[in-house]
């Protein structure tokens, strides 16, 4: 299967067309979350990515709730929020928001590791995990040095071992990638990613 991935959209237009064009050669496509800026502009990003014809698997980031993303979904979109679905006989599981709790305030759509934790028991025997934030001590580092990413998802891919796990949300960290176990980690960012499964 030949997946196209991003993340943190940010409602660019011209990602958005760049990534559009990108799809017509995939068999399923990937959004990792924050598809708008600060719960505003929902729909018009949704509607920026309106020409991608291929299936898409969506999670919400922080800029967005799963209730917003999912009113806001176009019809080929599957939104997971702490739920799996099937695509061409591989088993995907979603979970969104800023894990663990952002600095951001009360727009901000986050998780404690706790809360997490509990959401992601239900990964277990997924072949792809998207989450929109990073597991801790793998492409989770911010420009200032910190590694800011979830406890909690590391924690669900050494024990799970999906083949991939796709994220996003630390922008810093776009584009870099790691290894938990035999786990291949991508911080995906607003460019087409490739892979096949």
């Amino acid at each position: 299967m030949h997946i196209l991935a991003f993340s943190d959209l940010h409602r660019a237009r011209n990602r958005a067309e760049t990534l559009t064009e990108a799809s017509t050669e995939a068999d399923l496509v990937i959004g990792a979350g924050d598809f708008c800026n600060t719960r505003e502009g929902l729909d018009e990003a949704m509607e920026m990515l309106r020409g991608i014809m291929a299936p898409m698997i969506v999670v919400p980031g922080n800029a967005e709730s799963v209730e917003e993303l999912r009113a806001a979904a176009r019809p080929n979109m599957t939104v997971l929020h702490g739920q799996s679905t099937e695509a061409a006989g591989l088993r995907v599981f979603g979970l969104g928001y800023g894990v663990p709790l952002t600095p951001f305030g009360a727009w901000s759509c986050d998780l404690s590791e706790a809360e997490a934790e509990k959401m992601l028991a239900g990964a277990e025997g997924c072949d792809l995990l998207v989450t929109h934030s990073p597991p801790k001590g793998v492409a989770d580092v911010t420009s200032g040095g910190q590694s800011v990413g979830s406890i909690a998802i590391r924690d669900a891919i050494a024990r799970f071992q999906p083949k991939i796990a796709l994220c996003g949300h630390i922008h810093d960290s776009w584009g870099r990638s790691g290894k938990i176990g035999d786990t291949a980690v991508h911080n995906l960012g607003p460019k087409p990613n490739w892979f096949e499964i």
